[in-house]
């Protein structure tokens, strides 16, 4: 059995989190929790699963440069690196996640309330960060 893959869409306040199943297939929202308890969360969680690597959304411009946050989140990456020595943190390219989970919110038909919960959108930006990583493993 393989172990889970987390997913985290980091934010300076807020991080959604997505996990795939034990076998690598499908990938659920998990939470979304405030950044500063992030590292103590995932300490608990991955205390309690079994969990193989982390896969962090890298926020990237239109034109393929880096972005202003990708120095909280290149920060959150080596913190993550010292707090699971031997895990294997990989990034993943996040550049429309928000927009497609704000989208694809709307499409499920969700009350205007439901579709301003950012916590909802974080949750739904780390499965779409997590779906493509996951689909972009089929390549590398």
């Amino acid at each position: 059995m393989m172990g889970r893959i987390i997913a985290i869409d980091y934010g300076t306040k807020r991080t959604g989190l997505a996990v795939t199943d034990g076998q690598q297939i499908i990938a659920t929202a998990l939470d979304t929790v405030r950044s500063v308890d992030l590292l103590t969360y995932l300490k608990k969680y991955c205390a309690e699963e079994n969990v193989e690597s982390f896969v962090v959304g890298l926020p990237k411009q239109m034109n393929n440069t880096a972005s202003e946050t990708v120095k909280y989140v290149r920060t959150f990456i080596g913190k993550l690196e010292k707090e699971f020595p031997g895990m294997k943190v990989d990034t993943e390219d996040e550049r429309f996640t928000s927009k497609i989970a704000s989208q694809a919110i709307l499409a499920s038909g969700a009350k205007k309330s439901k579709r301003q919960d950012k916590s909802l959108v974080d949750k739904v930006s780390a499965v779409l960060i997590l779906q493509s990583y996951l689909e972009g493993r089929k390549f590398r």
